[in-house]
């Protein structure tokens, strides 16, 4: 199956490309994701409670968006969201860990604990933007565009579906993200 790609984010540490031109860099005081969500002007309080991987994923999901341009926020049903990593929710999960692995400070955090699946990121993005599609994020031993596109054509396969969000997303710290994500249509 031909897809045809529509826009694409790509997000390090360093900077963030959008459709292949460098749109900002890294080196404010404050975090980069931050700067970059001030940038946006958005009003969603909630960002700063999300995990690394939500927030990484949530930015390059608002400027692949962005750049589509249209209405937002309302209810789609061809839309799916489709994302793949290698370590899971590894920050958060290591995150977790830490509050309870000494019996005499235990006190397990509710609101690092619901971080601790990687498929929060893709209802994050569903959820804010109204898509009933598929949501779902993969787990893979490695980087695999061959297991990616399958995926994606499964994706398609769903009656529907006409576009999809996708793309690898990667976050084990503040200093340690990637996100290569896409907007795409069967072509």
């Amino acid at each position: 199956m031909k897809y045809k790609v529509l826009h694409t984010v790509k997000l390090c540490p360093s900077h963030l490309e959008v459709d292949g031109n460098r749109i900002a860099e890294a080196g404010g005081e404050t975090s980069f994701l931050t700067d970059l969500y001030r940038r946006l002007g958005l009003d969603y309080p909630k960002f700063f409670k999300m995990d690394i991987l939500s927030k990484v994923g949530f930015l390059a999901s608002e400027f692949l968006l962005e750049q589509e341009g249209g209405e937002r926020f309302v209810p789609r049903d061809d839309r799916a969201v489709l994302l793949f990593n290698r370590y899971s929710s590894m920050h958060a999960d290591q995150t977790f860990q830490e509050t309870i692995a000494h019996p005499e400070d235990f006190y397990p955090k509710p609101s690092v604990f619901v971080y601790t699946l990687p498929n929060i990121v893709t209802g994050e993005i569903a959820i804010r933007n109204k898509y009933h599609g598929e949501s779902n994020f993969i787990l893979l031993p490695e980087y695999s565009e061959q297991a990616m596109d399958q995926a994606i054509e499964r994706a398609f396969l769903a009656p529907g579906t006409s576009s999809l969000l996708t793309g690898w997303l990667e976050a084990l710290s503040e200093k340690e993200f990637e996100a290569s994500c896409s907007l795409i249509t069967v072509h």
